[in-house]
């Protein structure tokens, strides 16, 4: 659970849960991120949840940190709380104009092109966090045969829509970025709409994600 509550600058406190990266640290880290969010604190301006912190940032002329603490270390979480998580099920385009990266994947893992995107097919992700560019999900576990370092030199631009694979994780770039993970594929639906005031993010900490194949021509008619 919650290991220790420390000053973050002037107006944010820093939530540590442990130093490890695993499902069961981030669950933690998530049930305190939505509870503070359904308390809905007007003292609080901000809630940031990683892998294994939480940073919560605070108006000074409302709170300060000791007694914003306290309230922090008074909430209830159950173990055996149930997160209110949905299951998303993403397509994903994986020919080789799309999968910029499966001949690196092939060579460096030493691997069948079909066996890693089967590898990669076959597995159900768990949001752990969002961030580093609007709404970019941020997904675990990867299968450990198909796990590999960044690219060597990162690309100026990653295709908006890229599926990208890095160590344990796998992410999708909700806009056009630099970025050095591994590409495999590309998706046409958005995971980020800024349009939609209500819900922007399609893919929120603690939601479960699949992928399945689609063709070129699939990919098209939904990217119109």
């Amino acid at each position: 659970m919650l290991k220790n509550i420390s000053n973050l600058g002037d107006a944010a406190l820093y939530c540590d849960f442990g130093s490890k990266i695993n499902k069961e640290i981030n669950l933690n880290v998530i049930k305190y991120f939505k509870k503070l969010q359904q308390k809905n604190l007007k003292e609080i301006t901000n809630i940031t949840p990683s892998y294994n912190k939480l940073i919560i940032s605070y108006d000074l002329s409302i709170i300060n940190f000791k007694s914003l603490k306290e309230k922090i270390e008074n909430i209830t979480i159950k173990e055996s709380e149930v997160l209110d998580s949905k299951i998303i099920k993403i397509p994903i385009c994986l020919d080789e104009e799309f999968s910029l990266d499966i001949n690196r994947l092939s060579e460096k893992l030493n691997m069948d092109k079909e066996k890693i995107i089967k590898s990669f097919l076959n597995k159900d992700y768990f949001c752990y966090m969002t961030g580093f560019i609007a709404g970019m999900p941020f997904l675990g576990d990867l299968e450990t045969s198909i796990r590999l370092q960044r690219l060597e030199t990162p690309r100026v631009k990653v295709p908006k829509g890229s599926v990208g694979i890095t160590e344990q994780f796998c992410n999708i770039y909700t806009f056009e970025s630099p970025g050095g993970w591994n590409i495999i594929g590309n998706t046409p639906t958005k995971i980020f709409d800024k349009l939609n005031e209500n819900n922007p993010i399609k893919i929120n900490p603690g939601d479960n994600v699949s992928f399945y194949k689609i063709s070129k021509n699939e990919y098209l008619k939904l990217n119109e």
